[in-house]
């Protein structure tokens, strides 16, 4: 854990020592607040939540966690750093990890910085705060989600845009397969099982019952299976570039 916790301070480092963190906070924190007052009609709708918040974040992510993620890997394999860091007392799995979380935290403190809307909700009304809390963590899942997609992909090229462009797509199908005009689509010509099975690969599906506060347990097997399944692949990966 303490070599982890090394390479995960060092990828966090990074990213405060360049104006790229900044300019991606700056970015979302806009992006959020677009979608929330004036798209989602915040306060037209009368009501005291953050609905409007949490609708957009799947799109919001689409684009944004491959553009963190995408320099993971790619910039090792491209400077030839990796073989360096391969050569040290490090394991494939402690240098995966350290820079998950690194990146992970990163998202989390975006995510974190956007406290002014419940502070807005909580003075025009009485949110409910358990329903709140569910949002926040279904959103922290499935950045990590995309996250650990982007970090696949990035260790599958040496050009950051290639991984950027991978990642848009694969975190695209899983929007997609459980976005509910493509479901409905679907179910038009499809059998009930094949829908039902394409909609549970769907983050919106998992996504939307914790929106509404519901926190299922199959909800966080989708996410934490996502994210396990992303990682290993990493590893796999990386270890036949060792080879």
């Amino acid at each position: 854990m303490k070599t982890i916790w090394t390479i995960a301070k060092r990828e966090l480092g990074a990213y405060f020592t360049s104006p790229v963190a900044y300019v991606f906070i700056v970015i979302f924190l806009l992006l959020a607040g677009f979608f929330t007052f004036m798209v989602g009609r915040f306060f037209d709708r009368g009501v005291a939540d953050l609905l409007p918040f949490f609708l957009w974040h799947p799109w919001l992510y689409l684009f944004l966690v491959p553009a963190v993620g995408m320099r993971l890997w790619s910039e090792e394999l491209r400077l030839g750093t990796m073989e360096l860091l391969f050569t040290m007392p490090v394991t494939p799995w402690q240098a995966i990890l350290g820079k998950y979380f690194a990146s992970w935290i990163f998202l989390a403190i975006a995510l974190l910085l956007t406290f002014p809307l419940i502070v807005t909700v909580s003075y025009l009304g009485h949110p409910d705060f358990g329903r709140i809390v569910a949002g926040y963590l279904g959103s922290l899942l499935m950045a990590g989600s995309f996250l650990s997609i982007a970090l696949l992909t990035s260790s599958l090229t040496r050009s950051q845009v290639v991984s950027f462009i991978l990642a848009v797509v694969i975190c695209l199908f899983l929007i997609l397969c459980g976005w509910p005009p493509v479901t409905d689509a679907v179910s038009n010509w499809a059998p009930a099982w094949f829908v039902d099975g394409l909609a549970s690969l769907g983050v919106m599906t998992h996504f939307e019952s914790l929106q509404r506060g519901v926190v299922d347990s199959r909800d966080l097997v989708f996410f934490v299976s996502v994210i396990i399944f992303c990682l290993f692949t990493t590893s796999v990966v990386l270890r036949a570039r060792r080879a």
